[in-house]
């Protein structure tokens, strides 16, 4: 499932050209996640780690995450039963 988010999450990244040279990419849904690098291919495998990490980070501290194509990695509260 993690694997498939991220793969998913990439679909929707966007990417610009910097007037440095530069590639700049970002994955709008989830925010504060960008990368840069000198190819445009630098720029995403970058974008991939830093969205692994993220994601690490998010789950660690129950983070509110963002669903991408109906993946929701967000904790569910477990149902309280009550025993007599």
């Amino acid at each position: 499932m993690l694997t498939d988010y991220i793969q998913l999450a990439m679909r929707h990244a966007q990417y610009e050209l910097l007037e440095n040279g530069r590639f700049f990419g970002r994955i709008p849904e989830c925010k504060g996640l960008w990368a840069e690098g000198a190819t445009l291919e630098e720029c995403r495998e970058e974008l991939q780690s830093t969205l692994e990490d993220w994601l690490l980070l998010g789950l660690h501290f129950g983070h509110l995450l963002p669903v991408i194509n109906g993946i929701d990695l967000n904790r569910k509260e477990p149902s309280h039963v009550e025993s007599d």
